[in-house]
């Protein structure tokens, strides 16, 4: 039995003082058969550690049914980076921010309108439970205390920056202590009073988070919490990106010496992140302060290992700071994954969206046009239809907080986008005979952090022309989970948001970049995996395509395309383009 322990100023393992190093590597935004190649080159760089959020959106997807295979096989993970030497910091809480979907609170949460998010709020506390009772005891036998490479374990994350319901904290304490988390506990926030104030319980270990200031970040920490060592649990090297900014970076030699500050204070780190990763699929998270901001599908963050898990020069800036506080072995990383240019593809199959419908989703009736939640659905779209008698005056559509991007059509014309950012109404003639109207809203991804957590999708409130609502819809959930339904033909290029196929032959499978120049906006779909989301806005202008996607021999690309195509290819490069 081995515990991680404090002993005034400094970390305790095996009875030797231990200065953690660790690095952030998100088992859920890499391809399984590439997690063993990161962490062997975190371990390359001079780390000891690995760390990693827990999603509990990702586990539960839907209440009661629980998943842990594939990308989500967290014991995996955990294994691998024990046969690496590294050990494992491990935060399965509730809430993990980390720019992923609702901060990886699981959407159906929302469906019970009268649900308190991050509180000691009874119902909430019964929805943990009931996670726990199924994830905590994957991970006891993991333990540093059982013999495993697990020697911390978070119980919220950055909660000062959010209530101050402590609690709520000491709830979640107690709960991973009664089922046997008996690791050294922490927490982590701001370096700053309120977030110290609202974050911090007896008997966990306070940690903060910043990007530079050591000194003045252990420094009002030392205010809170003397005679304990002091650890930056997020020691943010880089930065993520929103649709429609500029491409973040960070100078590697300015990273280095902030770390080399860290450890000079003889303060112990974690770096967020070391190897960003992927948002794959719908799971980027969006930031609401002033402006909704989506997050884009590249987690790449300018990390030490970009996205594709190449070393990039703060890589090596960080080694070098490394080689002069400790004695490290010579380095020596992984052969490195080759790359592919495949080449052009054509995309000369098409299946409209409209023609489509009940293909690929099932019709439900409503007065209302509920949300997502209400109807059980997490991601993807969502289409609202109804018909509008005439004649009646002309007016404005109103779409009554739309969350958060709606293609708005009368008898399948296109009239419109209403942008979340962007709420105005759209003027709409009704003829005699009236018309079909639909209404296209698409999941950008639910708030991650802020006060703004409680974040429902698709028309939140209702729609109406004028002040007058209007009722009786037909709603089209469209998840986008199963496409084999789609009936494709090859006529001319649709007008409205259709789905596009196409076929190329592989010979070896290599990590490409999916570039989609003369695309506008939609989502790309790999042998049925989703790829993730793109739009010609930018900042990123490539999709990462892991080579263990792909097969060897025939393989299937399918877009799924809001507006127009000015092109019937695609190319599948060697390079990225983030911006």
């Amino acid at each position: 039995m081995t515990n991680l322990t404090t002993n005034q100023a400094q970390f305790i393992y095996q009875d030797k003082p231990i200065t953690i190093v660790s690095g952030a590597i998100h088992y859920f935004r890499v391809v399984p058969e590439y997690w063993q190649d990161r962490l062997a080159k975190l371990k390359a760089c001079g780390f000891n550690s690995v760390e990693t959020y827990i999603p509990w959106n990702l586990h539960e997807p839907q209440e009661g049914q629980f998943y842990f295979e594939g990308m989500a096989d967290l014991t995996a993970f955990i294994e691998l980076a024990e046969k690496q030497g590294l050990f494992v910091i491990l935060r399965p809480t509730p809430y993990i921010c980390a720019e992923w979907e609702f901060g990886g609170l699981p959407s159906w949460l929302l469906a019970d309108r009268n649900m308190r998010l991050r509180s000691s709020f009874q119902p909430f506390l019964e929805k943990v439970d009931a996670y726990f009772d199924r994830l905590l005891p994957l991970l006891q036998p993991y333990l540093s205390t059982n013999g495993g490479p697990v020697i911390a374990m978070q119980i919220e994350n950055e909660y000062g920056s959010f209530g101050n319901d402590t609690a709520y904290l000491e709830y979640l304490r107690d709960s991973m202590r009664t089922r046997g988390m008996d690791v050294l506990l922490f927490t982590s926030d701001g370096a700053e009073d309120s977030m110290l104030q609202g974050g911090m319980i007896p008997d966990v270990l306070e940690t903060v988070n910043f990007g530079s200031n050591p000194v003045g970040s252990f420094t009002k920490l030392r205010e809170y919490q003397c005679h304990q060592p002091v650890m930056c649990m997020e020691f943010w090297n880089g930065w993520f990106d929103h649709w429609g900014e500029e491409h973040h970076t960070r100078d590697a030699k300015e990273v280095a010496d902030v770390l080399d500050g860290i450890l000079q204070e003889g303060g112990s780190v974690n770096f967020y992140m070391f190897h960003g990763g992927t948002n794959f699929g719908f799971y980027n998270g969006a930031n609401l302060f002033d402006t909704y901001e989506p997050t884009i599908t590249s987690y790449d963050s300018d990390a030490p290992l970009n996205e594709a898990g190449e070393p990039t020069e703060k890589f090596y800036q960080i080694r070098n700071v490394l080689e002069r506080h400790f004695e490290l072995p010579d380095l020596v990383l992984p052969e490195p994954i080759s790359k592919q240019d495949y080449g052009e593809i054509r995309l000369a199959e098409q299946a409209s969206l409209f023609a489509n419908l009940k293909n690929i989703s099932k019709a439900i009736l409503s007065k209302h046009p509920n949300t997502m939640e209400q109807i059980g659905q997490d991601y993807g779209f969502i289409l609202y239809q109804t018909f509008i008698p005439g004649p009646r005056e002309s007016g404005d559509l109103t779409l009554q907080e739309v969350h958060d991007r709606a293609l708005v059509f009368a008898d399948g014309v296109l009239l419109d986008v209403v942008e979340r950012w962007d709420p105005r109404g759209v003027p709409l003639t009704i003829p005699e005979q009236g018309l079909e109207l639909a209404i296209l809203v698409e999941n950008m991804g639910r708030v991650n952090y802020g006060p703004h957590l409680w974040d429902e999708k698709g028309i939140t409130e209702g729609i109406r022309i004028g002040n007058q609502f209007l009722y009786d819809w037909t709603i089209y959930p469209l998840s986008l989970t199963d496409l084999t339904g789609l009936a494709y033909d090859t006529g001319a290029d649709e007008q409205s948001p259709a789905f596009y196929r196409g076929n190329f032959h592989v010979k070896e499978a290599a990590d490409t970049f999916v570039s989609l120049e003369g695309w506008t906006k939609g989502v790309v779909f790999i042998n049925g995996f989703n790829l993730g989301r793109y739009w010609h806005k930018g900042p990123q202008q490539t999709l990462y395509l892991p080579g263990p996607l792909l097969r060897e021999g025939e393989n299937e690309i399918i877009i799924f395309e809001l507006h127009r195509r000015e092109s019937d290819k695609i190319s599948l490069r060697d390079t990225p383009a983030l911006g």
